[in-house]
């Protein structure tokens, strides 16, 4: 987080969080009380100062001000194209090095399990990502096996389809999008909590 931000945490300790103005989108995009946020400076220190408490709520720290973010999906929404090293970077630019795990959903939405936690691949990404794209013994799938092996996921039910990464092969497995906050851990929809004032 930004120096600024921490003093201002450690000066004002008790200000009141606030709910419901911010979001992020599927694509990776913050809104404001539902206007898109253009402004590259305010993009980035949402970026910078973006987190997550004990509860799985995630936020941006906006000086001595917590504003929690209410997600359309995931709390990072992935972006490929980056290095040999690290080929995906978050919507905040954050290069992600570790996948532990993928998983396809019933829209066929591509989720990554990340040592920065779980994030939605950007839907304009997921076409460059079918030469990743194998079988258990690392071979590329068919067209006809690896149309079957998506449609088998999105149905629900396992697949000889792994996506191979800087780890090695990752056995891409189906996941219902409802089961996503509950699978790691995080909350879509942060509320003001019962009997808090709330922050206007």
């Amino acid at each position: 987080m930004d120096e600024l931000v921490l003093r201002g945490m450690a000066k004002w300790p008790n200000v009141p969080a606030v709910f419901g103005w911010l979001s992020l989108s599927r694509r990776g995009d913050w809104l404001l009380k539902g206007e898109p946020v253009h402004n590259p400076g305010i993009r980035e220190f949402f970026g910078r100062n973006y987190g997550c408490d004990d509860l799985g709520r995630w936020f941006v720290q906006n000086g001595p001000q917590r504003v929690y973010v209410l997600l359309d999906y995931t709390p990072w929404v992935v972006r490929s194209g980056g290095t040999a090293a690290a080929p995906f970077h978050t919507h905040t630019g954050q290069a992600i090095h570790t996948i532990r795990g993928a998983y396809l959903d019933e829209v066929g939405a591509l989720l990554l399990d990340t040592e920065l936690g779980p994030g939605l691949v950007h839907d304009r990404d997921l076409d460059g990502l079918v030469h990743l794209l194998c079988d258990a013994r690392g071979k590329p799938p068919s067209t006809a096996a690896l149309n079957d092996a998506l449609e088998q996921l999105q149905a629900g039910k396992t697949a000889d389809l792994s996506l191979l990464t800087a780890q090695g092969l990752v056995e891409v497995a189906p996941l219902r999008s409802v089961e996503a906050p509950a699978r790691f851990g995080y909350v879509r929809q942060p509320r003001q909590p019962a009997g808090e004032a709330e922050c206007h």
